[in-house]
Formats: C-alpha cells, structure tokens, sequence
C-alpha cells in the first residue's frame, strides 16, 4: 500500500477544506473533534503501533468512540489491516476470529476509561501473505458452519462504497450524521466513518440506544441524518411528547426488512418518510428507496449509483441476485468462495423480485422452510402475522418436526402487546395462509432474540426455541 491510498488522498482533501470544522459531536452536542483534531491524534496514535510490520492485522474494539477516525487513518498510513470487533462480541467468537484473522494487537479503551490502549497480543503471529494485493479492512462474516471468516476490503473498495451511498442519498458535508449504529458493523462503518473521511461529512457519536435518549439528541445536536433500523423505528412509533426534529431531512433504515407497518405509522407520526437501504458486508450498499413512500413491506428500491444487479432466474417470481460495482470485496479470508464472491461480482442469499421497476425482497434461498415437500417462504407468513392488530414484529422460521425426520415444521416468534395471545395469532393465520404455511407454534416474546453480531438468526431461533427445548430466557407465552 503506497502512500497514494485513495481513502488518505480523500482524507487529505476533506482536512485542507475542513480544518477546524467540527468532526466529531457528542450526544450533549458539545464539539469531541475538530478534523484538526483527528489529524493531530492520527499522527500521535502512529507512534503506539509503530512496532508492527506492514500487513499485520490490528483488531479495533473501542464503540462508538470519537477517536475511530484517528486509529482508521493512522493504520491506513502505517500499512496495517484493520478488522473491527463489536464491543458486545463475546470472548469464545472474539478469540476464534483473532486466531482465524492472525491478528497481532487489539486496541482497546482501558478499563473504567475512555483512553485507547494497544494490546499486544501474546502468541506470536507472523502478518499474512498478503501477496501484491493486501487489504485495509477485514469485515467480520460467519461461515455457513457459523465459525467466523473475514471479507477483504482494500481502500478504493471502501472509497466507492462512500462515494455511492453519498451520491446515490444526497449527503454531503454540510449534514450531520448521527451515529448511535455501531460503527464496528459494515453499516455503521460506511455510512458514519467513511463520509467523514472521504467527504467531510460530520458526525455525532452516541452510546445510549434507549429510543426517547436517541430522539432528544437528534432534537439537541441538530443532526440532519438518521441510519437506523427497523428497531429503532417502531420504538420511535411508541414514544410520546416526541421533540421537534427541525432539522432531521433524511431517515435511513438497514440491517433487517422494513415492515409497511412500520414505515407507515413512522411517517404519519413524524412526516418523515423512512427510505430502506438494501446492502451487505460483501459488497456495500445494494439498492435505496429514493422516494420512502411505496409503504410495501419488504421494498428496497432501484440499486445505487455504480451498482448493476442481474438477476440469476430472470423467469422465477423471486431470484437471487449478482451484485457488479467498484466496492465488492476481493473474495473471503481466509478461504475463498469464488462462486459466492470474487472479481467484482457478489452473489447474495436474499431472495428479491421485481415490484414494478424497482425490488424487493421476499427471503433467502436458505430460510426457506420444507415442509412435508411444499416450500413455505417465512416473508408471507410473517406478513400475515404484522397484520394482526397488536403484533409489532414478527420472526418466522423452521425447526425440525421430530428426531429423525427431515421435514419441518412453521414456527413464529411474535413481539405484540400484552393482549396479543397464540391462539388468536394461529386463528387470524388459518384465515389468511393455507393450511402448510400455518405455524405450528407461534411464541410471544418481550424481545426477538438476536445472535452476538446483533442481528436476528432464523437459524439460531430454530435451535433456541427446538421442539422439547425451548430454552430462551426472552419467552413470554401467552396464557
């Protein structure tokens, strides 16, 4: 990596055009950095990782912290591969990627602090054979065996990432971001940090996730850009004596489906329309939802700017999809899957099909559930389910019907109000569904469990809620 990187070189223009602009805001909307500020610490924190070779892999596991722009750069000038960890990893799945990663160092906050810290690591790892094309980032990925692998991300990659989702959202540096996503995620990553790099756009740095904090410092720090989840959203939904957000103009919604239900009452509570923004670890961002008003559950738009999509069975109602654009990733590490990734082309899971000239999404070639021989897609299911009064998020999945069989059978997670009960939701469902697609069992839960990169698993729902063990401490079965 030369010092021609194109991520430094962006970085460089966005410092001589910003300077003592704000950077980095805290929730209270008091300045944390200025880019003078960044610059200064990047230069500083180059001499506390001096000591490892060009190529070696650094794991960063420091949260929302307003020096990620710093430790990002000054690893890009130092040659080193970056592969954030998220701080709620835990200790068995962190270990397992630092051995699979050969990372020599992790930088950390020190305990009870907020200081940076370098740990070296103990065992002694060479830096990977990089051969002439090394990577800045790795993105932390599970395998189809759950063991996590990494994908390879070089800076121009990145760079067209940031370049497309500015582009294609109409964000520039005179919004404000505001980042209570985690930026150690593919999301938080090239929609908070990477524009702040590349393109000057400022952000608010935020660590308190409950839904009436988040909207009185979107109110405060006058953040005119809000990446959320469908999560966030529907909590939002249920808040009262909300703020005046005067000059929020842009709300982004990623990570999972966003609900008609969802986006309707979002938009008719707070006049904002919720635009969907379909991406992955892989390769960035997909496809957006300019206009945020098509209120189709599931509706993720027309691809970005630079993106082409084919669909793999242009004659099927739904299909996967490949994925050409500058930022798909060179290919997994440490084993490759040129068939799923590899020489610009990335071949997603999700099932999508055409809504009019734009897309949606309507599952994943590997949820779908089998069920006695008849293929029963969770999307419709879960459709039925949120349009029962009361249900605000739905989960469908297959478990195992009984040892030794390998059918399946339908089985729901539902989060609804207290008077949401199971045998009213396989009621409205006998109404609406044929009888295979009917859930056998539908469990009430207080929270949709989620896995530890934070997202929701049908495949870990499967073994958490298996027949004769449902064990998860989140249940709430109706009476």
């Amino acid at each position: 990596m030369k010092s021609g990187d194109p991520l430094l070189v962006a970085w460089q223009r966005a410092l001589s055009s910003k300077g003592n602009s704000p950077a980095v805001f805290h929730a209270s909307g008091k300045i944390a950095r200025t880019f003078h500020d960044i610059e200064n610490r990047a230069r500083a924190f180059e001499a506390k990782i001096d000591m490892f070779p060009a190529g070696a892999v650094v794991a960063i596991q420091i949260g929302n912290h307003e020096d990620w722009p710093s430790v990002f750069i000054a690893c890009l000038r130092k040659h080193l591969v970056v592969i954030p960890f998220d701080q709620s990893i835990s200790e068995q799945h962190r270990d397992a990627a630092l051995e699979i990663c050969k990372a020599t160092a992790v930088v950390s906050t020190v305990p009870c602090g907020n200081d940076l810290e370098v740990v070296r690591l103990s065992k002694a790892v060479s830096a990977p054979d990089w051969k002439t094309n090394p990577p800045s980032l790795l993105k932390l990925t599970s395998g189809t065996t759950a063991a996590p692998r990494a994908i390879r991300f070089r800076s121009d990659q990145l760079l067209a990432d940031c370049n497309q989702i500015c582009d294609t959202m109409r964000i520039s540096d005179r919004d404000l971001n505001f980042g209570v996503i985690t930026i150690s995620h593919s999301y938080g990553f090239s929609n908070l940090l990477t524009p702040l790099i590349a393109r000057g756009v400022p952000m608010v740095v935020s660590r308190d996730r409950t839904p009436r904090a988040v909207l009185a410092d979107l109110a405060r720090t006058g953040a005119t850009v809000f990446p959320g989840s469908p999560v966030f959203y529907q909590a939002f939904c249920d808040v009262d004596d909300v703020p005046a957000l005067a000059k929020l103009r842009l709300c982004i919604s990623a990570g999972a489906p966003l609900s008609c239900a969802v986006a309707t009452k979002f938009f008719a509570k707070y006049k904002q329309p919720i635009h969907s923004f379909y991406g992955a670890s892989e390769c960035g961002g997909i496809c957006y939802d300019r206009n945020g008003t098509t209120f189709e559950d599931g509706f993720v738009g027309h691809p970005m700017r630079g993106v082409e999509i084919q669909l793999v069975e242009a004659t099927e109602c739904s299909s996967q999809i490949r994925v050409r654009s500058a930022a798909v990733s060179d290919g997994y590490f440490p084993e490759p899957d040129a068939q799923k990734l590899g020489n610009g082309v990335f071949v997603p899971d999700d099932l999508l099909a055409r809504h009019k000239s734009a897309l949606k999404i309507v599952g994943r070639v590997s949820d779908v559930i089998n069920v006695a021989g008849k293929k029963v897609n969770p999307a419709e299911v879960e459709a039925r389910l949120l349009h029962f009064d009361g249900v605000r998020q739905a989960v469908v999945f297959g478990r195992p019907a009984g040892a030794g069989l390998r059918n399946e059978e339908v089985t729901a997670c539902v989060v609804g109000s207290p008077k949401v009960s199971e045998n009213d939701l396989l009621r409205f469902c006998r109404t609406g569904l044929s009888g295979w697609q009917v859930p056998k069992r539908i469990f009430i839960v207080d929270t949709i469990p989620t896995n530890e990169r934070g997202k929701i698993s049908r495949r870990d729902l499967a073994q958490w809620f298996s027949a004769g063990g449902e064990s998860s401490p989140l249940r709430r079965l109706a009476s």
